[in-house]
């Protein structure tokens, strides 16, 4: 039964080459790799010592033939497949779940290390819990005939999108051929879950997840739920609880932004040089979203520094209750995360006002020059946005299509006095971006 698979989810999935991004440069950004282990010395688990296959890295179109080649001439009955990944290829996922199935062998999550050893004595090894297996390695992990996922591990979700535009998906261009591959390869991944006897509610969470969203960790209730897990393993009766990253000293002081503010139209699918009172801004829209659901939209607006060492940022938020979230009275904090650096600006105002029901909230603050500078070099990279509110936070990554083009003019109109700062041309129509006047 799946409620999502519409037309506005299907650029969910699509075709072999699908990938999900990598959390970090480590060994599992490299292609997956199998080794077999077990604990050690047969004494040491009175002679019935598990078989453990460390799985580990990323899932590509070779990964199912990469096994078979691992497997062949190995006696691996009974044994358990310990996943370690971010994900990767969906059609390689599916065939590497199916040539584990084939050999009716059990799956989880966690690192298999070496742990130290005396002088002389035999390499003895173990699995850690802490891990993650994200995306596509799901759908791997829904293989085993058994399945557990220990309380440290993380099984993550999130829509797969075409990997060539996954950096900012809401500035790429997609065809009708794009569409047909996608949803081709839906019907793939719904047939394997089916297959594997999960619920299609595994894979309904999957498509809420828009890839400017973070990825959603499954709760024990949801790995029940789903299927996911065959073996439940009870939480702690205290769970720690990451704490967030640090948040940035409080901001200086910056102009407000008003209710008054005069409009100008910016685009919802780059980043854009538009007018406010004569000025150049680097501004973009974006829709705000909560695991997939549209609650209400954002511009992000860059503008001249005081000095020349900072930029102005600007944020205008439209926000709407959604079918099981409340609109909240007013919005608490509003961060902005540019690589390692976090700015947390100014609430100036959080208000509910029109019909229907809105908040309407403006925050602002200043972002150093170089980390500005950085953000729009060319290669991929991205600012992410958080918000938060009574019970409520929102994370969301843009990437920076049209910020190369639009910096040189943003910082050349900086350089000059503010007198001399000319009137722009209007910018194509989307969201809305604010001057104070």
């Amino acid at each position: 039964m799946l409620r999502s698979l519409g037309f506005a989810t299907a650029l969910a999935f699509a075709t072999t080459g699908l990938i999900l991004p990598a959390s970090g440069a480590s060994d599992r950004s490299l292609p997956m790799h199998f080794d077999l282990r077990t604990p050690g010395a047969t004494e040491t688990c009175d002679g019935k010592c598990p078989t453990w296959i460390s799985a580990s890295g990323a899932i590509t179109s070779d990964s199912a033939r990469d096994f078979l080649q691992f497997a062949k001439g190995q006696t691996l009955s009974g044994a358990t497949v310990v996943l370690d990944s971010d994900g990767g290829s969906v059609i390689g996922a599916l065939a590497l779940g199916r040539e584990i199935r084939k050999l009716s062998l059990n799956t989880t999550v966690g690192r298999v290390v070496d742990l130290p050893a005396a002088a002389n004595a035999e390499t003895r090894t173990a699995v850690l819990p802490r891990a993650d297996c994200e995306s596509m390695c799901a759908f791997v992990l829904l293989a085993g005939v058994q399945r557990t996922v220990p309380v440290d591990a993380r099984v993550m979700v999130h829509q797969i999108w075409l990997g060539d535009r996954r950096e900012d998906p809401t500035a790429a261009n997609y065809s009708a051929e794009d569409l047909v591959l996608v949803q081709r390869d839906i019907g793939r991944l719904a047939r394997y879950t089916s297959e594997m006897g999960a619920s299609m509610d595994l894979l309904d969470l999957a498509l809420r997840i828009p890839p400017w969203e973070p990825m959603h960790s499954l709760t024990r209730d949801e790995l029940r739920s789903t299927r996911l897990a065959t073996e439940d393993v009870s939480p702690p009766v205290a769970a720690n609880v990451a704490a967030s990253p640090a948040a940035a000293a409080a901001a200086p002081a910056v102009r407000r932004v008003t209710d008054g503010a005069r409009a100008s139209a910016i685009s919802n699918q780059r980043w854009a040089v538009v007018d406010r009172d004569g000025t150049a801004t680097l501004a973009r829209h974006h829709p705000l979203t909560v695991e997939g659901e549209t609650i209400g939209s954002f511009d992000l607006v860059l503008g001249c520094g005081d000095g020349g060492g900072n930029f102005d940022v600007s944020y205008v938020e439209h926000r709407r209750g959604g079918d099981k979230l409340p609109l909240p009275d007013a919005l608490g904090s509003v961060t902005v995360r540019i690589g390692s650096t976090a700015a947390t600006l100014k609430v100036t105002s959080s208000d509910r006002r029109g019909t229907p029901d809105e908040l309407v909230t403006f925050a602002a603050g200043q972002v150093e020059a170089p980390v500005v500078g950085a953000f729009a070099s060319q290669g991929n990279r991205s600012v992410v946005v958080e918000t938060e509110s009574k019970g409520m936070v929102t994370v969301i990554r843009i990437g920076n299509t049209g910020a190369q083009g639009g910096m040189p003019e943003l910082a050349a109109s900086c350089s000059k006095g503010i007198g001399d700062r000319a009137d722009l041309a209007p910018r194509k129509t989307g969201g809305m971006a604010t001057s104070a006047q």
